[in-house]
């Protein structure tokens, strides 16, 4: 475990604190932890220094590092120096005002207070749950709702832009060299095609000064939220490595995408795919108690289409890859990125015959 962090790493967040000569951390323990799929995270003990959250950096997902840990010190200093809602885990400095810390191979590492007696769930389980959820993240971009968007450096360029995502689709199909899987694949492509509609949806609503950019976390899901151990109310949302400008779609969409169904998106039970009627209203129900006076109108009228976005972009990034030859996704088997796609494809259909069996879709 040791040699997984390099001895300078250790060396400067442990031994630094402000306006102490020479602090001694003692002996540590080091504990990897698991769950993130992007970034390398260890919890670090030591015998004279408080816990500490420490993380590597994936540069070869974020590209630029700096652009990650700046965005986080912008909203973590806001949250700091003004009245919100939102608690965000203190960083942990390893030189007067330095918090990011590149190694002698040209690692980025950073850390951040440890808070302790917190749990994580992986999935969610009940309607409460799930609109528990919803509340912390429409809380989290309420809180920001007064900050300058415009500071936030997009650390994933396009990573929720529907029209490069069906650019990158079409990009596929002009270029891709596995006729094969271009073959099987055939149905998928044009029930995707047959719902272009939705980038057009997309490419209004940029046009539209009532859709604003916000500060959107990008990755709201029950497992990025902390709760109390003994009182299970959430202590606060967790992993912003993503947080950059968004629309509104972004957080609810991908709640809506990842909570109301009833199977994960790796699942191949395609037939008993369905729509939890509970679970989507818990999700909107929160995320609209929390943040609907906030948002415009037009937000407001077009709420339900957030889920079809980020399904419909899900279903494009899946089969964009397999028709790539799996050069994003990790995998398990050849055929699982296929296997994706025709799960949120299925989903989407899910989703449009829900919403148009609760007349909830009106036009845009």
């Amino acid at each position: 475990m040791l040699n997984e962090i390099p001895p300078e790493v250790l060396k400067a967040f442990t031994t630094y604190q402000p306006d102490l000569p020479d602090p001694i951390a003692g002996d540590l323990k080091i504990e990897k932890l698991g769950g993130g799929l992007i970034n390398t995270s260890f919890k670090i003990c030591s015998q004279l220094q408080p816990t500490f959250f420490l993380q590597k950096i994936n540069k070869l997902v974020f590209t630029n590092p700096d652009f990650v840990q700046k965005n986080y010190m912008h909203i973590w200093e806001y949250a700091e120096s003004n009245i919100t809602k939102v608690r965000l885990p203190a960083p942990k400095e390893w030189d007067r005002n330095k918090t990011l810390f590149i190694d002698k191979i040209g690692d980025y590492w950073r850390a951040f207070e440890y808070i302790e007696n917190t749990k994580m769930y992986s999935i969610a389980e009940t309607p409460d749950q799930a609109k528990t959820t919803a509340k912390t993240f429409a809380s989290f971009t309420k809180s920001f709702i007064d900050f300058k968007v415009g500071l936030l450096n997009e650390v994933i360029p396009n990573f929720h832009n529907l029209s490069f995502r069906y650019y990158q689709f079409e990009e596929a199909l002009r270029n891709s060299t596995l006729s094969d899987r271009m073959v099987n694949a055939l149905s998928i492509i044009q029930e995707l095609k047959s719902r272009e509609r939705y980038k057009l949806f997309y490419e209004s609503l940029t046009k539209s000064d009532q859709f604003r950019k916000r500060v959107m976390h990008h990755d709201a899901k029950i497992a990025n939220v902390l709760f109390d151990k003994k009182t299970n109310e959430v202590v606060c949302p967790v992993d912003f490595d993503t947080v950059m400008p968004g629309y509104f779609f972004s957080d609810i969409g991908d709640m809506i995408r990842t909570m109301t169904g009833n199977k994960d998106e790796n699942s191949t039970d395609f037939a008993h795919i369905e729509i939890r009627k509970d679970f989507y209203e818990a999700i909107v129900t929160g995320y609209l108690e929390e943040f609907g006076n906030k948002l415009s109108n037009a937000e407001k009228k077009h709420i339900h289409y957030a889920g079809l976005l980020m399904i419909y972009m899900q279903a494009l990034r899946f089969i964009t890859d397999f028709l790539n030859g799996d050069i994003y996704y990790q995998i398990d088997y050849a055929e699982q990125n296929f296997n994706r796609a025709k799960n949120q494809l299925t989903l989407l259909k899910r989703l449009e015959e829900f919403l148009k069996n609760q007349n909830k879709l009106i036009d845009y």
